[in-house]
């Protein structure tokens, strides 16, 4: 399974002139080779820009994405990664949504289609990342 960060999608919905081709090719190239997903986290940062669920929805399966739930374990893998980012002096108060996005892809042992490595390079070093070179 190769799972999808929001940025990727987002680059797509907003027609992001810098990232769209980019975001548009890794994605044709992952449906052909692997089912590719997100998680309820994605589907949530996802469905801000929308007005409506079934349009989140419509284009989710004109995407050919699926939706797969965030397994406990990477829910535990979440918690243990934002111990270790408050432990380093992070300020935030709340577990990181790119937290549950990297340790969904570590306990399903899923590639990641994102443009912003560094956190999960930081926190989930096992997982393969699918990034531009720049990254």
């Amino acid at each position: 399974m190769i799972l999808v960060d929001t940025n990727v999608l987002l680059d797509l919905v907003t027609r992001d002139p810098v990232w769209i081709a980019w975001s548009r090719d890794e994605l044709s190239a992952a449906v052909i080779i692997d089912d590719v997903a997100i998680n309820d986290v994605v589907y949530a940062e996802l469905a801000a820009g929308y007005q409506r669920f079934e349009d989140v929805d419509d284009f989710i399966d004109r995407s050919r994405i699926l939706v797969r739930r965030t397994p406990r374990q990477a829910l535990f893998l979440a918690g243990k990664a934002f111990q270790r980012y408050r432990a380093s002096g992070g300020t935030r108060t709340g577990v990181l949504p790119d937290f549950f996005i990297g340790a969904h892809a570590l306990a399903t042992s899923s590639r990641l289609i994102t443009r912003d490595a560094r956190r999960y390079r930081a926190y989930f070093p096992g997982i393969e990342l699918i990034t531009p070179r720049v990254t």
